[in-house]
């Protein structure tokens, strides 16, 4: 994945993007309403949405949920004829929240994986990332063998700790709660490199250029290090017993928000326009898992 962002599609395209999306979205709203008995929520009429305020992906701003993951959120909770109701918290109290039926639904650079799918219904895509490392601008940290001696900063209650834990070598994996303890010890030149969301990452890059931080690509092993070399879909973590409200968030995703690019629309504001967030996996590891044989993840390639 690149982390050299540009801006989205032209103006002749954004136009035939906005004349469209006031049919489609009543076209998408009609068949959610046709449903909408059949969806469960914790409050009837509200959508109770579990996030833990980190940027690009999720705020909440002036009282309204907002960022990259956040709108499409908000989007699809209209859809739905649902009234959004955010619930702030640290990643892993999330996990346990959705787990244990606290919270309607998680989200926030949130990527599937098999595991996952055991403990909560997990909606389409609405873009995919890869696994980076972010990094002080002087370094080129860019495979598991530079990580021997070095210190890895990431979350707690990420998938990919105990894999980082058994990478060959490496100096020392430190756990934060929260993102921006990561930063600020990675800024300090406490960390050698992080591995946090890249969107995240990005964000913090365009707002502080003085803190001097680049993004490399992992080089993947992924005989030894599966999770760390997966390129993964960004989902929406629904509670198990939610599978109705699952589903009709899916429908939204796959038939308004990929078809109308309203997902390349609000990343690109957020300055991650490039067209690789848009770039499934190929092969898809949901095939034959949480999805039918048959089951494709969309791209964005109508968009650019």
């Amino acid at each position: 994945m690149t982390t050299a962002l540009k801006g989205s599609a032209g103006g002749s395209r954004k136009s035939a993007w906005f004349a469209g999306l006031a049919i489609a979205a009543g076209m998408v709203f009609s068949v959610a309403q046709a449903s909408a008995d059949e969806i469960k929520t914790i409050e009837p009429g509200k959508l109770t949405i579990g996030m833990n305020g980190d940027m690009p992906m999720t705020q909440v701003k002036d009282g309204v949920l907002s960022g990259t993951d956040g709108e499409l959120m908000v989007y699809v909770a209209k859809q739905l004829g649902l009234e959004p109701k955010v619930v702030q918290m640290d990643w892993a109290a999330l996990i346990e929240a959705t787990k244990q039926g606290k919270v309607d639904v998680m989200h926030g650079a949130m990527g599937w994986i098999e595991p996952r799918t055991k403990i909560m219904n997990l909606t389409d895509p609405i873009y995919y990332f890869g696994t980076l490392l972010a990094q002080k601008e002087e370094n080129n940290y860019s495979t598991f063998a530079d990580m021997k001696g070095r210190s890895v900063g990431t979350v707690t209650g990420f998938t990919l700790v105990p894999e980082l834990k058994g990478v060959e070598g490496i100096g020392e994996v430190k756990l934060y709660d929260t993102s921006d303890g990561v930063m600020q010890d990675l800024v300090a030149g406490r960390l050698d490199m992080a591995i946090l969301d890249p969107p995240l990452v990005q964000w913090a890059i365009v707002q502080h250029p003085e803190w001097k931080l680049k993004q490399v690509p992992l080089a993947p092993e992924p005989d030894k290090y599966p999770i760390m070399s997966t390129k993964y879909s960004v989902i929406f973590g629904v509670n198990k017993d939610e599978k109705a409200l699952a589903d009709a968030m899916s429908k939204v995703i796959s038939e308004d928000i990929w078809k109308n690019c309203i997902n390349v629309k609000t990343m690109a504001k957020y300055g991650m326009g490039d067209k690789a967030w848009f770039i499934p996996p190929d092969p898809d590891p949901r095939v034959g898992v949480d999805r039918p044989a048959d089951f494709k993840s969309p791209n964005a390639d109508h968009c650019f």
